[in-house]
């Protein structure tokens, strides 16, 4: 027995000196999964009593029920029976938490397979807007599953985004009046909301002492905090009659009405202000109407959430939501009220950043020739697309990047010239019939832009029809049987048509702007017919001023 003690004790002292050291490996090897976010604990803190339920009490048992289903889900995929596999696919779900390709199995056929066996747009919505629904839930459970945020940026990317579906236009409606109902307002202050509290406990924090805000609350009769933010959404964003009676103190009811917003907002989309300001901040001022602004979003945190913090997916949705947005990126609306008759134009906030996309590509492809021509191609359409709708100034440092980037391949002509032998390229060679589809296909948008309130752009767009027009009656010289009628007719009659042919409110705008102001600054006289014009249109600032006659 004597002889076993030291034995007994080595093995004894070996085992506590293993289980420090174990002790010491394992903690370190946890502070590395959660630096890294790797993985996430197995149960969901707050998760549905369905889910805690099937996550406890089914143990192993939830793989060999799930795998089941899955058979059987597959099997009615292949049937096309989509309604079927819904259910199915849901008890997966509830039995698989933690199982990203359920969440995106399922949001799929739902926003693709499911709805387009609909022809309602409204019916198609739904089923698009649930499959955003559980791949809200599904982030919930995997917060750092950076492969459910490309997958959520997908869907409004290209089933949203794109022109693909017939309904697309009824989904970016929907997407407008839901988030004007939530924010209030087409652009908020992002930096203001980033800064309002996110719960009812910050809310308490933030008050004064002295605030009235939560007795008056429950005196018009709402029990708690919920029951009133149930109430702000059900009346539109707006407080309760009975309760906004009583609320005097114009900075507590900002507070208040910022924290009812953020919430709803939260809930509904999943979007944070702070991360919002982050996107507008590094990408420019997005327009949070269109589906492209969340598909950037949703890619970029997809990105933060990467293990290595890249993501190839998620980066070449930022560039491609990007350009999209460059072209298509700000929602007008006619008196700023969500309709289907939207208008989408350009958003030249994000210029320097899809600019930037081409320019790391160049980087990391010095010898690949297609990019640089990529970039030079984007340039110039960005250049004279910026011109149109009168950013000038933008135009200009645009016509510097470019000529900088070809002073060795290129000879740099001023930058009128420049934009002038752009349009030339496009009449040179038109006949009449294509110079008169052009010349009136610009009068005609700068009317509709007038008619949704850019004037800016409404102005630039007539100047551009003006120098088209200039420049073919030009070439055309003593030809008169070619000849397009006089420039102010031509305003006058498409002004005229747009008037009799589009909604009320957007035609009153038209008459009482662009027909009124053409009929004033009508010159006395236009190269077509038989009469001269004897003064030119002035350019704006730093624009291309109309060739002489």
């Amino acid at each position: 027995m004597r002889e076993k003690r030291p034995i007994v004790f080595i093995a004894f002292v070996a085992g506590i000196l293993f289980l420090a050291c174990n002790m010491f490996i394992q903690s370190r090897l946890d502070e590395s999964i959660r630096k890294n976010k790797l993985i996430d604990e197995q149960f969901v803190e707050g998760a549905p009593p369905m889910v805690a339920f099937t996550t406890v009490a089914l143990g192993g048992f939830r793989g060999l029920i799930a795998d089941f289903l899955w058979l059987r889900a597959i099997s009615m995929q292949d049937q096309g029976k989509y309604f079927e596999m819904v259910q199915l696919a849901s008890w997966i779900m509830k039995l698989q938490p933690k199982s990203t390709a359920t969440a995106a199995y399922l949001a799929w056929n739902m926003a693709y397979n499911i709805s387009v066996t609909y022809s309602s747009p409204v019916d198609r919505w739904r089923w698009v807007n649930r499959g955003l629904e559980l791949y809200h839930e599904a982030l919930q459970y995997n917060p750092n599953d950076p492969v459910l945020y490309k997958e959520l940026g997908w869907i409004y990317q290209h089933k949203l985004g794109n022109i693909l579906d017939d309904a697309q236009r009824y989904y970016k409606y929907q997407m407008a009046l839901r988030m004007i109902a939530i924010l209030g307002e087409h652009y908020p202050d992002w930096k203001r909301l980033a800064a309002a509290p996110a719960n009812e406990t910050a809310l308490k924090a933030l008050l004064k002492p002295e605030s009235t805000f939560f007795a008056e609350m429950k005196e018009a009769g709402y029990a708690s905090f919920e029951a009133l933010s149930e109430a702000f959404r059900e009346a539109g964003g707006i407080f309760p009659e009975k309760l906004a009676a009583k609320m005097k103190n114009k900075d507590e009811i900002a507070l208040v009405t910022d924290t009812m917003r953020v919430r709803w907002l939260r809930d509904v989309t999943m979007l944070a202000p702070g991360d919002i300001l982050r996107v507008n901040e590094k990408y420019g001022d997005l327009d949070w109407f269109l589906p492209e602004s969340f598909a950037i979003y949703w890619a970029m945190l997809g990105i933060e959430k990467s293990p290595d913090r890249q993501s190839v997916d998620c980066s070449r949705m930022i560039t491609q939501s990007l350009q999209v947005t460059f072209t298509n990126g700000r929602m007008l609306l006619p008196d700023g009220k969500p309709t289907e008759e939207f208008l989408l134009i350009p958003n030249f906030s994000v210029a320097d950043a899809v600019r930037q996309s081409y320019l790391d590509a160049i980087k990391e492809n010095p010898d690949i020739k297609s990019f640089r021509d990529a970039y030079e191609n984007f340039m110039s359409r960005a250049i004279t697309t910026m011109y149109s709708y009168g950013q000038y100034t933008k135009a200009q440092q645009f016509y510097d990047y470019l000529t900088d980037h070809k002073k060795n391949r290129d000879t740099r002509l001023p930058f009128d010239q420049y934009v002038l032998k752009q349009w030339q390229e496009e009449i040179r060679d038109a006949g009449f019939k294509q110079a008169n589809d052009m010349i009136s296909g610009i009068i005609f948008r700068s009317c509709i832009l007038l008619g949704y309130g850019d004037k800016t752009a409404a102005d630039a767009h007539l100047q551009l029809a003006r120098m088209a027009y200039n420049r073919y009656m030009k070439d055309m010289g003593t030809e008169t049987r070619t000849k397009l009628p006089p420039f102010s007719q031509m305003t006058t009659e498409i002004a005229q048509a747009c008037i009799r042919n589009l909604p009320g409110t957007i035609a009153d705008r038209i008459k009482a702007q662009l027909l009124l102001e053409a009929q004033q600054a009508a010159p006395a006289g236009d190269q077509g017919g038989n009469k001269t014009e004897g003064k030119e249109q002035t350019a704006p600032q730093g624009a291309v001023p109309a060739p002489a006659n």
